[in-house]
């Protein structure tokens, strides 16, 4: 009968060779392994970038207020969450706050850029959305009227007549009578106001171009959050006053 097991002593040879083999590829399978997982990360962190510069791009920013022009609602140095989703699927209503581009002159010339390694490194992390935007060419006001509102100002009270309806906009720091108009807003224009009012240089400051309105094209979105610092967080939701009976014109028919 014959034996299944094969020789001892081939047997110990090709045990001998197979650790042979093992320590010369030990130290190639390691460097081959190390490889891998810089490739795998290199990836995960691209996609990653990638995604964070689509999410800016299409869904949400994060912005740097630099003024107090909209307290109390927003303070000196918070960090708000714009939605841009909202603002392309839904448009522009009235009492959101909006941050929008400067439509012409409402702004100083914004400061140089940091030059060097820093301004490429701020300039990519703000583009890719780890950073808030502050470019110096934003600005962030409350909609009070939209295309076909007639806006005035002000009753015997001090208050902002939207279609002939008084609004009791108990989130302002009035008083709101800096400047008296009667306008009407023109199409694709939204007008708006900061919540300081004794502090901002809005719509009603420029009835000189498109009677103060704003391009809607301009509104980059709708502020929705609060970010920082943390003892602030909180939602920006539009003032009750907005939903009331008078203040929409009512439809044609």
């Amino acid at each position: 009968m014959v034996e299944s097991a094969g020789d001892p002593q081939e047997s110990g040879l090709a045990r001998e060779a197979g650790r042979g083999r093992h320590a010369r590829g030990g130290a190639p399978r390691e460097s081959t392994g190390f490889v891998r997982w810089l490739g795998e990360t290199a990836i995960i962190v691209v996609s990653a970038l990638v995604l964070s510069a689509l999410v800016r791009a299409f869904l949400m920013q994060a912005f740097y207020v630099p003024s107090a022009s909209m307290e109390d609602t927003l303070a000196v140095s918070d960090r708000i969450i714009a939605s841009k989703i909202t603002t392309t699927m839904g448009g522009v209503s009235r009492g959101e706050v909006v941050v929008f581009k400067d439509p012409g002159d409402w702004l100083p010339d914004p400061p140089p850029p940091a030059e060097g390694w820093r301004g490429m490194l701020q300039s990519g992390l703000t583009f890719i959305g780890l950073l808030p935007s502050d470019t110096g060419n934003d600005l962030v006001k409350r909609v009070i009227a939209v295309a076909g509102d007639r806006i005035a100002c002000c009753d015997a009270q001090g208050r902002i007549l939207l279609n002939g309806t008084p609004l009791d906009e108990d989130y302002i720091i009035g008083p709101t009578d800096q400047v008296l108009f009667d306008v009407t807003v023109p199409v694709d224009g939204v007008f708006v106001m900061g919540d300081n009012r004794g502090n901002s240089r809005d719509s009603r400051f420029h009835l000189e171009v498109a009677s103060g309105a704003v391009p809607v094209d301009d509104v980059v979105g709708r502020v929705v959050l609060v970010l920082w610092p943390l003892s602030r967080i909180a939602t920006v939701p539009i003032p009750g006053v907005f939903g009331e009976p008078g203040v929409a014109p009512p439809a044609i028919s």
